[in-house]
This record gives C-alpha cells, sequence and structure tokens, in this order.
C-alpha cells in the first residue's frame, strides 16, 4: 500500500531543496576551482601563476580529479558504518573550503621570492584538503537524495534529475564569477570565492536539517531521531581537524621519500583499499537478486569510464582550445576563458526540467527506455560532440583563431549526452545497490570517474606517442561503447531482476 500510494505522488520531498541548494553551492565551490585551475599553473610567475608546461599543468589535473574521484569510496564506507551522511557531509564541506582559502594564499603570496617553496606546498596542502573533503561529501549527500523516496517510487529519476540541476547551477555561477575574478583581478580572489561558496553551502544545509527527517543520521541514531545531536557537532569539529592534520602529515612524508618507497607506499595503500571494498561488498550483499544488481552496477561503472574520459576534457583541452585557438573578441570585450565553462552548465539547468518531466511521463505511458539504454544514447551523443570537436581542430590546425560556435556545439552536444547518463546513473546507485552498503557502492560509482578523470588528463600526451588524434579517438571510444551498451541492453535489463 505504501509503495502504490508514493508511486502516486507528483510533488518531491522538501528535503530534496535542501539538498539542491547545499549542492548548488558546493558545485559552485569545486568548478571555479576547476575553471582556474589548469589556467592558473600554465599561467607565467609574473602573472601569478607557476608557469607549468601544458603537459605538466595537465597531469597534474589528471592526478587532482582522478583523486577527487576517488577518495569517495572511503568516506562510502566511514559513513555507512560511522559517520551517517549528514556528519561527512559536514566534514567534506570545512575540508573543501579551507582548501579553497589555502589556494587563494598560495596565489597571493605570488612573487614574494622568500616563499616560492612555500607556494608549492600551499598548493599541494589545498588540493589535498579539496581531495579529501569531496570524498566526505561527494557520495554522501547524492545518497541522502536516495533516501528521500522508496525503492520505486517513480518520482526517484526525476528527483535524480532536479538535484542535477542543483549541481549544474552551482557550475553555470561557478565561472562567471569565481572565474572571471580569478582570471581578471588575480587567482586569489577567484579561489576565496570558491571557498566562500563552499560555506554558504553548509549554512544552508545548517539551517534547513529539519526537512530531512532522519535521512543521513548516524546508524546508531534512533528511528525517532531527526537531527543531528551536540555530540555528533563535536565528532564533525574532531574529525575535520584529523583529517586536515593527516592530508598536511601524509604531504609531509611523501615529499621526503624517495621515488622507489613512495612507489610502494601507494601501491600498498592502494591494495589495502581495494581488499577492503571487496570485503565490505562480499559481506553486505546477499542472495542471487542483489549480487545480480551488483554485477549490473560494475558493467555500467565500466562504460561510465569511456564517457567522463570524453567529458572531462571540458576542464583541460576545451580550457587550453579556448584559450589559444578560440576568437573571443566580442567588439572592445575578450570574454573571459572560464566563461566556456559555463556553457555545459546552463545547458544542462535549461534542459534538465525537460527530462524531468520526461522520465516521468514515460514511465506513467511504461515506455520509459532502461538505465543502459539511456547509457548507450548519452555515450553515442557524446561522440558526436567529438566529430564536431575533431573538426573545430582540424580548422584551428594553422593557428586560426576559430569561432566560439564551435566550442559551443560541442558542450551542447555532451550537454544532452550527460542528462541522459549522469543523473540517471546516481538514482542507479540507489536502487541497485544492497541497503547496507549504498554509499560504499556510490564510491564505488565516483571510483570509474576517477579512472576517466585521470585518463582524461594524460590522454593528450599519451596518444601524441602514437601520432594519434585525440578528439577522433574519443569519436571511437565512445560511439563504439555507446553501441555496445545498447547491444547488452536487455541481457542488464534482467539482471536489474525488476528493478526499472
Amino acid at each position: 500500500m505504501t509503495s502504490t500510494v508514493a508511486n502516486q505522488k507528483t510533488s518531491h520531498p522538501a528535503g530534496l531543496y535542501s539538498l539542491f541548494f547545499t549542492e548548488m553551492w558546493e558545485r559552485f565551490s569545486y568548478y571555479g576551482m576547476r575553471a582556474l585551475l589548469v589556467l592558473y599553473l600554465t599561467s607565467t610567475a609574473m602573472k601569478g601563476g607557476f608557469g607549468l608546461e601544458r603537459a605538466s599543468a595537465l597531469e597534474i589535473y589528471a592526478i587532482f580529479t582522478g583523486l577527487v574521484y576517488l577518495t569517495p569510496i572511503l568516506g562510502g564506507i566511514l559513513a555507512d558504518k560511522l559517520l551517517g551522511q549528514r556528519q561527512s557531509v559536514y566534514i567534506g564541506g570545512l575540508l573543501m573550503a579551507l582548501g579553497n582559502f589555502i589556494l587563494a594564499l598560495s596565489a597571493g603570496v605570488a612573487g614574494a621570492e622568500t616563499v616560492a617553496v612555500g607556494r608549492e606546498a600551499m598548493l599541494n596542502l589545498g588540493l589535498g584538503l579539496l581531495i579529501a573533503g569531496n570524498g566526505f561529501f561527494k557520495p554522501n549527500i547524492s545518497t541522502m537524495v536516495g533516501g528521500l523516496y522508496e525503492q520505486n517510487d517513480i518520482r526517484r529519476d526525476s528527483g535524480f534529475t532536479i538535484f542535477y540541476m542543483g549541481i549544474n547551477l552551482g557550475a553555470f555561477l561557478a565561472p562567471l564569477i569565481a572565474g572571471s575574478l580569478g582570471e581578471i583581478y588575480g587567482w586569489q580572489y577567484g579561489f576565496s570565492a570558491s571557498g566562500i561558496g563552499m560555506l554558504l553551502g553548509l549554512i544552508i544545509f545548517a539551517s534547513t536539517q529539519k526537512y530531512l527527517k532522519n535521512v543521513g543520521l548516524p546508524p546508531s541514531a534512533p528511528a525517532t531521531q531527526e537531527r543531528l545531536q551536540t555530540k555528533d557537532y563535536l565528532s564533525i569539529a574532531v574529525w575535520t581537524v584529523g583529517v586536515a592534520a593527516l592530508v598536511y602529515g601524509m604531504l609531509t612524508l611523501f615529499t621526503s621519500m624517495s621515488d622507489s618507497t613512495y612507489k610502494m607506499v601507494t601501491n600498498t595503500i592502494f591494495a589495502i583499499g581495494a581488499l577492503g571494498v571487496i570485503y565490505f561488498i562480499f559481506t553486505n550483499t546477499k542472495g542471487g537478486d542483489e549480487w545480480s544488481r551488483v554485477g549490473v552496477i560494475f558493467v555500467l561503472a565500466f562504460f561510465n569510464i569511456f564517457f567522463w574520459a570524453g567529458f572531462e576534457q571540458a576542464g583541460g583541452t576545451f580550457n587550453l582550445f579556448a584559450e589559444e585557438n578560440t576568437n573571443r573578441a566580442l567588439g572592445s570585450f575578450t570574454v573571459p576563458t572560464t566563461w566556456f565553462q559555463s556553457i555545459n552548465a546552463f545547458g544542462i539547468f535549461t534542459l534538465a526540467p525537460i527530462f524531468a518531466a520526461l522520465w516521468i511521463y514515460l514511465s506513467k505511458r511504461k515506455s520509459n527506455p532502461n538505465i543502459p539504454v539511456k547509457f548507450g544514447l548519452g555515450l553515442i551523443l557524446l561522440g558526436l560532440g567529438f566529430v564536431v570537436m575533431f573538426f573545430a581542430n582540424q580548422k584551428a590546425s594553422g593557428g586560426t583563431l576559430v569561432s566560439p560556435l564551435w566550442l559551443v556545439s560541442v558542450y551542447l552536444l555532451h550537454t544532452v549526452g550527460e542528462l541522459f547518463l549522469s543523473p540517471i546513473g546516481l538514482s542507479m546507485i540507489t536502487k541497485l545497490s544492497p541497503p547496507k552498503i549504498v554509499s560504499l557502492m556510490m564510491g564505488l560509482w565516483f571510483t570509474s570517474i576517477a579512472l576517466a578523470n585521470y585518463m582524461a588528463g594524460i590522454l593528450e600526451n599519451l596518444l601524441h606517442k602514437f601520432e594519434m588524434n585525440l578528439f577522433l579517438f574519443l569519436v571511437i571510444t565512445s560511439v563504439t561503447g555507446g553501441l555496445i551498451m545498447l547491444a547488452i541492453s536487455p541481457f542488464l535489463k534482467k539482471m536489474m531482476r525488476g528493478v526499472s
């Protein structure tokens, strides 16, 4: 009876909008920083940057964005077993705000010869805190969205699409505000704006927690509890300080190691982490249905890598293409490079309500494409975007500045592809995961994005050794992956065991 009533509802829980605005400001923080990072690293020392070569800057971007999406595994485990999602969101948000402010400090002291070494240490610490903070924040706020709905509630996909609008509203505003401040007035102002945005998100989260009812509380909390208690806030403070100290300590330790020791330690950490994940999955997955659904998650996570390895060219090669190969002049005004980062988010925010309504409309008529089909279509659209980008790159190869409409077209095609895949992927994890490890599986999902982000950063340099064009390569991998997904979608649908 409860499920039937839930399936008839069309309005969304009030808690969705609490999470919407919290995530909006967190994404403002992240995308403001991301829009600036590669430009900051490649900018000359005279302009307050680090003066790195293109390949070196993209490698740092690859490692950073890869680790940003890898740490959610640990954050998911801690939330599932100890902290709950709400505490994790607070811890992650505070760490990310601190990370942005330290990046701002690294930019603010540029030019002071006595702190040249200290700038690099500040850069590493700022990025380290952002990586750790994202691990606590990212999987758990998405898990809380799923917790607002019952298992087969037809509003769930629509709810995640609305939540995705919050992500992209923040991503739209960030390059325009934080990007402009950093690019025009000074990198420190852009990073500071990103940190302030994160703090605003936490204030909203704290003031609206009553709408979440009992979603996201620690596992030990009684069923009647709806708010965090004083002891929980003390726990947040202790964990925030402790993790910040751990990041600082690890960076200090790693910089003192030889290359061989560093490699051995990091490999050991990753091996222990992988064994821990396997252990938690095996001990918390019961019965044939749950194992079959977990199998679907692994298959989709594999193809998810193909999508994001292409899509995440936005913060790297696309960003540099906008700066170096695109005619950004509008009369006497030069469009800041970072503004191009807002196109995707604007498209998402504009189109997401249409897609949210479309999924409900199709569900009521029992004609909503299943999740694997949506994945396949998203990959094919990504590939079409890279067809456009290939020709834009060819046109610019002689040093010609090309029309910005080339990049705009690519971003719009990728945006539609993203709407077919990304919010549906988040919803899928909450549907298919065993109940005791939803946050862990969300973290595992973000691990596929981590690998994709790392690949996105190193692909250009890697393919250059084989004289292979990056954008043509991504056309092939995206379209091929999409066609394979469409072909195997009937088998995956059966493996989902009734989950739609």
